[in-house]
């Protein structure tokens, strides 16, 4: 027993009785026949992909010369003899990759198959792809084929997402373990992907091979360990463990068509697949295997990557001995045979041969299809849905949502239809007496779902529903038909050969009603309206309580003697104003235009209020395309019937408020500054407050790429904008005496109201506390005061500016002066999460995610010291410290004082490489002293000691070195606040 072994035990003395002790990787090299007898263990501990790792971690250990420089593992017997070990293991695992990869990283399985590649021969420096492995050694060809099944493998698995484990608290000092296995793990995939081509090349030419093969077990490798295999060819090329040339078909198929499948879903313009003679030679290998197979196989998932992947590539003709339903509907599908895709349906509702699952995918299919625009396939959609549907009433399932919202507007073709496959999904010559009840139930649901009563009666008369269901189930449906529509189907069309009653006139009433409400028609509108009048004297404008028009125009209407005209125009303007909330421009112009044509005839007064809102109309549907993307300019008709509307006099006319406005904000916005500014008539500004302050801002704009002095319409701007944010004040005797002040809740001095600005502009807030002042652009052209900061409502100006921010940033999401401005509004309103969420959006916008430097004007000291005192009330002292670098003159003082904090909520000492400045790294290593905190000052001083910040460097140096931490860390923080 060695020393360690022996020191094992003792120390196990005072363990729990019984416990096995773990055998330790050493104690394998001292005694050749441990591992064999180790792996034959029902639970052997360590495990034998455990036992694989500490061999392979043992022979990669660096050395340390003499000089105490790391040098790459040395090639010696004692490493050799760990790495062989390793191979037994898989060995006697049988080399089952599922088993293999489950286990081991891909470093670690990468490192292991790279030595079975040397070990088995395989010839250094030569692609694989160039080898020929009809001439290899079948274990030397093995271990190739082996290698590159792991290849595609790991290739797939690595394009699934992964749930990423986060060190727990004890774990910090493994995050540099974690990120060099996870750089190395990427840079084999790196070399994978490139040599993917080439591994598919390689199997491509297995699935031609007809020999048998053999893989290396613990015998072959000790016949290659030991001096036998000295002189070349040994028997160990023959004397593995068999593989047989359909199990290594099926091996490498399964590989092959896992890596296929979801290229082929990810990129459809993949050209690549079996000729035929591989796939006969892969659909035989599948069903010839013996119950004897050697290696774990999957025979059902690999039959399933067979069948969707002959499904993608379109090759399932009916010479494929292997062809199932599955390749018939696939086959339809992509000859564009729908309704021979319909009809396969239908006759599967009587086989069943097709599972529901594939039938509803199916059905998903095409569904995508119509949502990326193909409308002509909506009807093949409805019809697979009802037969799906169908099916699972017969099987006693529960009907899917899909075939409910069918049936909320169901058509006389689509019932017809939906009998047509209940007749034929039934069997034809004695149906089973399950399928019978199951259908019977079909047809009564189906009854009690549609409410169109005309539809019940097709049903309810059809030979099947007849034959299904017994005379007293027929009774009790009418019956309960009937109490439906006396008490809620009052639009249903009446049918007196399937109730035995006779139609009434509330019936009628309540129909045409219900087409009332639904219809966008005009002219339809207007025949149902003739027909209600005709059977009823009430006004038909109240039969829809969510008909609205403006209040302005409601005196107006209501106004009209003839009683059916004034409905209609109600009506008509009710329907338009909805359409346009909706955005369907096209029916809003319709019944807009309808409603003006009529107006025209008797009123002057309507015809105006219709054209000003079908102006109002046409504005709102080209701002909408311009927010949708659209750059193109309204044209010229348009801006002049705006104009036209702003310069429009006409006595005793109701004239909307929001037309005006939004007159207004379309001139804005399409830039016609000169008119307002130049051509607008001098009555009007004086007369129309938002021409007034419409026009103050045309001229501001136009003056803020010229000089300061020019900017005299912005102190006016500035001056009416207070004064529409001011409060009036108004003086109160107390009961004891004394004066006090009372704030009314708005000036009445100003020209608009401050609701009506709100839905206009934005402006800059009013602040007199320089450490709350909320930036923005332009902020030179503003008064630097107010001679009354007591009249302003501050509050309503914050809460203004808040919403108008926001609202711009839906428009622009990367103008950064305004993402610094929302920031500082949520600054100084304490939210500083949100706020420093925001500065470094500013930040990332400018500098594409920061690979390029932050622009000192956009993070300014200001907004640096910002970003500090959020990171410091969120408790997360590290990350200020680090800031306090970001200064133009580092706030040493700040920086220190943060770095005493005992308790930081951030990760601390894994941001000290982000720190630059040596004197904040020289005090926290003396802060860690002091504390008795070893491993943290290790890590200060291992921050200290790199070369690329000593102070005796070229200032281009230190600078780069500032340069790339800021960049790190200003990463990482976006990665931790967005």
């Amino acid at each position: 027993m060695s020393a360690e072994a022996a020191d094992r035990v003792a120390a196990a003395i005072g363990s729990r009785p019984g416990t096995p002790l773990q055998t330790s990787w050493f104690e394998f090299l001292l005694d050749v026949s441990l591992l064999e007898k180790h792996l034959q263990k029902s639970n052997p501990d360590p495990t034998p992909v455990q036992l694989i790792i500490q061999f392979l971690e043992q022979a990669s250990k660096p050395s340390v010369n003499e000089q105490n420089q790391v040098q790459p593992p040395v090639d010696n017997r004692r490493n050799r003899t760990l790495k062989l070990l390793a191979l037994k293991v898989a060995a006697h695992m049988k080399w089952d990759l599922d088993l293999l990869e489950k286990g081991l990283t891909i470093p670690v399985l990468n490192m292991l198959l790279n030595e079975l590649l040397c070990v088995s021969k395989v010839p250094p420096g030569v692609k694989h792809v160039d080898l020929d492995l009809s001439t290899l050694p079948p274990t030397t060809a093995m271990a190739v084929i082996i290698y590159n099944r792991w290849a595609i493998r790991t290739i797939v698995l690595s394009s699934f997402p992964e749930k990423q484990t986060k060190p727990g608290p004890h774990q910090m000092n493994m995050l540099n373990i974690v990120q060099q296995e996870k750089e190395m793990t990427e840079n084999i995939l790196t070399v994978l992907k490139e040599q993917a081509n080439d591994s598919i090349s390689v199997l491509e030419g297995a699935l031609r091979l007809k020999k048998d093969f053999y893989v290396h077990t613990l015998r072959t490798l000790d016949l290659l360990a030991s001096d036998a295999a000295a002189n070349g060819e040994t028997e160990s090329s023959t004397a593995g463990l068999r593989i047989s040339a359909d199990e290594l078909h099926c091996q490498v198929g399964r590989d092959f068509l896992s890596y296929f499948l979801p290229a082929r879903l990810h990129r459809p313009d993949i050209e690549f697949w079996f000729s035929d003679e591989l796939k006969a030679q892969v659909s035989l290998s599948i069903f010839k295997l013996d119950s004897t197979v050697h290696v774990h196989l999957d025979e059902k998932r690999l039959a399933g990557y067979w069948n969707a992947c002959k499904a993608l590539t379109g090759d399932c003709g009916s010479s494929d001995p292997q062809t199932t339903p599955y390749d018939h509907i696939n086959s339809l599908i992509r000859a564009y045979n729908y309704q021979a895709v319909i009809e396969a349906f239908i006759k599967d509702n009587v086989s069943r041969s097709l599972p529901n699952h594939f039938r509803r995918s199916v059905l998903r299919e095409f569904m995508y299809k119509v949502q990326q625009g193909e409308s002509s396939l909506d009807e093949v959609c409805h019809k697979l849905c009802v037969c799906n549907a169908i099916r699972d009433a017969l099987e006693g399932e529960v009907l899917g949502v899909r075939f409910q919202q069918l049936l909320l507007k169901p058509s006389k073709r689509m019932v017809d239809f939906i009998l047509e496959v209940c007749t034929r999904s039934l069997e034809k010559d004695r149906p089973a007496e399950t399928s019978r009840r199951n259908m019977a139930i079909f047809m009564k649901t189906l009854c009690e779902s549609l409410e169109d009563l005309s539809l019940v009666f097709v049903v309810s008369s059809h030979k099947l529903f007849m034959e299904l269901l017994k005379e007293e189930e027929r009774k009790l449906l009418v019956e309960q038909m009937r109490k439906r529509s006396a008490t809620v189907n009052l639009s249903a069309k009446p049918l007196p050969s399937f109730y035995d009653i006779p139609a009434s006139a509330s019936v009628n009433i309540g129909q045409l009603e219900q087409q009332l409400i639904l219809l966008l028609e005009p002219r339809r509108i207007r025949q149902i309206l003739i027909e209600l009048h005709g059977m009823a004297e009430r006004p038909f404008w109240r039969v829809n309580s969510k008909w609205e028009v403006p209040p302005d125009y409601i005196n107006v209407i209501l106004g009209i003697k003839d009683n059916l005209t004034k409905d209609l125009v109600y009506i008509l303007m009710a329907k338009g104003l909805h359409c346009i909330s909706i955005k369907d421009f096209a029916h809003a112009r319709q019944l807009f235009s309808a409603c003006l044509e009529l107006v025209t005839e008797f009123s002057p007064k309507l015809r105006q209020v219709m054209l000003n809102e079908m102006l109002l109309l046409e504005v709102r549907a080209h701002e909408s395309m311009a927010a949708e993307g659209s750059k193109e300019r309204p044209p010229p008709d348009l801006v002049s019937r705006v104009r036209g509307y702003l310069e429009m006099r006409i006595h005793d006319l109701p004239l909307r408020q929001v037309v005006g406005e939004e007159c207004v904000a379309f001139m804005l916005n399409w830039r016609e500054n000169d008119y307002l500014t130049l051509q607008v008539p001098p009555s009007l500004v004086m007369n129309n407050p938002y021409i007034k302050l419409g026009q103050l801002l045309a001229s501001t704009c136009k003056e803020l790429p010229g000089p300061k002095e020019s900017r005299r319409t912005a102190k006016e701007l500035w001056d009416v904008v207070v004064q529409i944010c001011s409060v009036s004040i108004q003086h109160k005797r107390n009961s004891d005496g004394r004066v006090g002040l009372i704030k009314h809740r708005e000036s009445s001095m100003g020209i608009l109201h401050r609701s009506e600005l709100h839905r206009l502009f934005f402006f800059p807030p009013l602040q007199d506390d320089i450490v709350n002042e909320v930036t923005a652009e332009h902020l030179s052209i503003w008064p630097s005061s107010l001679p009354n900061i007591q009249a302003v409502d501050v509050e309503a100006v914050a809460v203004t500016v808040k919403e108008l921010v926001s609202y711009a940033l839906t428009l622009n999401p990367n103008n950064q002066s305004w993402l610094i401005t929302q920031a500082d509004i949520y600054f100084v309103t304490n939210q500083y999460s949100a706020a420093l969420n925001l500065y470094l959006q500013a930040g990332a916008v400018c500098s594409d995610f920061f690979t390029k430097a932050v622009s000192p004007d956009v993070y300014t000291d200001q907004v640096l010291k910002r970003m500090i005192k959020c990171c410091s009330m969120m408790n997360c002292h590290t990350q200020v410290a680090v800031l306090c670098q970001f200064l133009r003159e580092v706030d040493y003082m700040t920086a220190f004082k943060a770095l005493q904090e005992p308790n930081s909520h951030d990760a601390m000492d894994s941001f000290y490489d982000y720190i630059w400045d040596v004197t904040i790294l020289e005090y926290l290593t003396h802060i860690h002293h002091k504390r008795g905190e070893t491993e943290k000052r290790q890590i200060a001083i291992k921050a200290i000691g790199q070369t690329e910040l000593n102070t005796s460097n070229p200032e281009e140096v230190l600078q780069l070195a500032a340069q790339k931490r800021k960049k790190r860390f200003l990463q990482a923080m976006a990665k931790l606040y967005f």
